[in-house]
Formats: C-alpha cells, sequence, structure tokens
C-alpha cells in the first residue's frame, strides 16, 4: 500500500468525492483505509452500565484505498505516489512534481 497512516488524502469517488482527510487506520489485508470526516455513518449505542446513557453517534467507516490519493505538500494536488531510492533507504515521491512525500 502506498498510502501510510497520518497522510493526507483526497477522496476520487463515491459520495464523499472531492473531501480531504487525514488517514486514521490503515487496513492492508482489505485494502481499505478510515478518512477523518470521510463515510460517516451514525451507529446506535445501547448502555452498558446502569446510569450510562446510550445514544446515536457518529462514526468514521473504511473506504477502499483505490478511492483515494495522496495530497503532495507542495502541490496541494491529489497526486500518484512512486518510489525512488536515496541513501540506501527506500521514500515516497510525487509523481506531479517530484517532492519526497513525508
Amino acid at each position: 500500500m502506498k498510502i501510510k497512516k497520518g497522510d493526507t488524502v483526497q477522496v476520487l469517488s463515491g459520495n464523499d468525492k472531492g473531501k480531504t482527510g487525514e488517514v486514521l487506520k490503515i487496513m492492508p489485508k482489505q485494502n481499505k483505509v478510515v478518512v477523518k470526516g470521510v463515510n460517516i455513518r451514525k451507529k446506535h449505542i445501547k448502555p452498558k452500565k446502569q446510569g450510562e446513557e446510550g445514544g446515536i453517534i457518529p462514526v468514521e467507516c473504511e473506504i477502499n484505498s483505490s478511492k483515494v490519493n495522496v495530497v503532495c505538500s507542495k502541490c496541494n494536488k491529489p497526486a500518484r505516489v512512486g518510489y525512488k531510492i536515496e541513501k540506501d533507504s527506500k521514500v515516497r515521491v510525487c509523481k506531479r512534481c517530484g517532492t519526497v512525500i513525508k
């Protein structure tokens, strides 16, 4: 996966098309990511203990990683990610402008 936790990504398709947010969680086996403020669903919570309140809370659900692209910090546009070897380490590079992505 070319997306890491903490990256800023933009949604390319679906109901949340065009929204940007930070990646909170990555699930490489399912090829999915959880993005802050994207794909929000309502979850009904039942009170577990006496005195505790139940209710409906908004929760971010996972989205397929093919529907998001990393936003380059220099261009401020969604860009594809490539790799380059620098001083015995593999770094991610923006294919649009060529800068290293943190």
